[in-house]
Parts: C-alpha cells; structure tokens; sequence
C-alpha cells in the first residue's frame, strides 16, 4: 500500500511542562528485567504522566469511534463473572486447549494461541490471580484501512475492538460455564501486555514498527486475551521471517511522518527488540484519531502477500545458512 497525501507531524497543542519521557517510562536503555508501567491510554484510571495526552487524544476522536468505545464498555461489563458450580476435569490439557482454540474461532477469532501469563508482561502495581493467557487476533477490513490515517480506518479499528472483545468475553464465558475462572480482556487491557502474550502464543511476530506480524494478515488486525487457570497445552513462538524482511525494509521507517521508527532494534528493560519513539509517535497518534499508518504500509500486510513472503525469506535464509557451512568445512578440510 502507498500513502496519499497525509497530515503532517505539526501539532496544535505541547505541554507546558514536558512530562517524563515515554521512552524512559517504557525502560529504554535499561539493562534490567522489569515489569511494564502505564504510560499512556488503558491505565485503569490512574493519572499518569501522559494522562493529558490521552484526554486530548479522547476530545479529538470521532463520534464514531466515541460510540464503538461504549459499546466496548458495555461488552466488557461481562469480562468476569460466576463460576459453574461443577468443575470440569482436566485429564488432556492438548484436548482441551484443542476445544477452546476451537470455540475462539467460532465465536469470529481469526487466529488463536495459548501461553503461560509471565510477570514480566503484567503491568507493575497490578496482581493478576491467572496461570495462561488465551491470545485473540482479529483481522481488520483491509479496504476500510486503505486511507489511514482518516475517520473510515479510525471506525474499523474501533469495530475490531468491539468484535474482539465480545468474542473474548464469550469465550471468558464458555470457560466459566466449565467450573474454571476467566477473565476477558480487550479495550480494558489495564493489567496486562497484550503483544509479547500474542507472540509468546504464536500469533505472529515483533515487527519493526512495534506492531504483531502474524503470517496471513500481517499487522492488519487486533488483539484480545482471556486469562485463566483452565489447565490447557500451550502453543510455542513462531519464526515466520519477520526478522529477515524488517531488517532490510525501510517501508514503515519512510512512510512514519514523526519519524518515530528506526533501523535498528534497542535495549528495553533487558531485552533487544525492535521499538518505536513514543515520545515522537503518542502526538502523531494523538491528532490523527490513531494513525495506523505504518501497520498499513507494511509489505506483509499486502492481502496473500504473507505465506509468499515467509516461503522465500526462510528459504533465502536457509540458502544461506548452508552456503556459509559448507565454506566453513571447507576450510576446516583443507586445513
């Protein structure tokens, strides 16, 4: 996808007083292992440091996605709920994670995974009860997204939000009504990160522009969790070859109007990763009800292009790989 014209990265509004930098909130830099902290919008409640630019980005959305977050709202009162008074056992955790895989596609999931919930993706001042983390993903409407960043991909993105959350809460549901705890999480996600769940689940991958790419919708789609202690197997991450292309394409670093994506991955709270420039993104985000640009651009985004393209980075990889062997034994013979 190319971009038309876009809006620019000049801003209306500034703080007076410049918070505390997003990045250092975010652990930029930090050597250490950390749990997450709040930062911007799906906090709980709390004030935070980037709290006003949350309020503005709120005043700035469009009526529709204002109506799309009530519906949120009112899907979500459901999140938890009342166990069945009879358990159902467990004997075959495969079995079982197999049934519920099953249910999420059922109730509209495009993609469905199981992990382990870790303390290091759960929010710091937050204890969550739950042992695994049911990851969701739904595809978007690639046509409505055509034109990010305006007011017709501002609406889908929110009525992906509302689809996933009704299917998390359903299947939160499905699971109490078998005797074991379950709580959804979908525009509510105040407590956990839903991202490295998704991809510790299998979903997809970390891209360069800070966003899943998973192999048949590439950044196209939103997330949804169910946490519970249902025992079920779990799912292991995938290598589909986002690595190979992300360092070598510079399409979502160009087309980023902030200039917020870099070439090159960074230390954040003890792990090297591909990360995004919150200070630069959250006011691009902010005026353009979203942006949504660089998930939009992105090559593995391209409708059928994703399976295409993981064949042929594996395989070049793979070439590669053997070439660099069979060079190193021949040297190792003729030594």
């Amino acid at each position: 996808m190319r971009l038309r014209d876009v809006p620019s990265a000049d801003y209306a509004f500034a703080y007076r007083d410049p918070p505390t930098s997003g990045n250092a909130i975010n652990g930029l830099g930090e050597a250490d292992r950390r749990r997450p902290k709040s930062v911007f919008h799906g906090t709980g409640g709390e004030i935070l440091a980037w709290s006003a630019l949350d309020r503005l980005f709120v005043a700035l959305n469009t009526g529709a996605a204002m109506w799309a977050t009530v519906r949120n709202l009112w899907v979500l009162r459901d999140a938890d709920g009342p166990l069945a008074e009879t358990r159902v056992s467990v004997d075959d955790p495969s079995a079982m994670a197999a049934s519920i895989k099953g249910k999420g596609r059922d109730f509209g999931a495009d993609l469905v995974g199981v992990t382990p919930l870790v303390e290091e993706h759960v929010f710091e001042g937050r204890d969550i009860p739950y042992k695994n983390a049911i990851c969701l993903g739904f595809a978007m409407d690639r046509a409505a997204m055509a034109g990010v960043p305006d007011r017709r991909s501002n609406r889908e993105v929110m009525e992906a939000y509302v689809r996933s959350s009704k299917t998390a809460v359903r299947l939160a549901a499905h699971i109490r009504s078998l005797g074991w705890p379950a709580r959804a999480y979908g525009l509510n996600c105040n407590d956990i990160q839903q991202l490295p769940l998704a991809i510790n689940a299998g979903l997809g991958e970390l891209g360069k522009h800070g966003s899943l790419i998973c192999l048949d919708h590439g950044s196209n789609l939103r997330l949804s969790t169910v946490l519970t202690d249902l025992p079920l197997a779990y799912d292991s991450p995938v290598d589909i070859g986002v690595d190979d292309l992300c360092r070598t394409c510079r399409r979502c670093t160009i087309d980023c109007p902030p200039a917020a994506i870099g070439d090159a991955k960074q230390l954040v709270r003890g792990e090297t990763k591909w990360y995004v420039d919150f200070d630069k993104c959250a006011p691009y985000f902010t005026k353009t009800w979203g942006c949504g640009i660089c998930i939009e651009v992105c090559p593995w985004s391209e409708p059928g292009r994703g399976p295409r393209l993981s064949e042929k980075l594996l395989s070049k990889r793979n070439a590669t790989a053997a070439r660099q062997t069979a060079a190193r034994d021949s040297v190792s013979t003729a030594a």
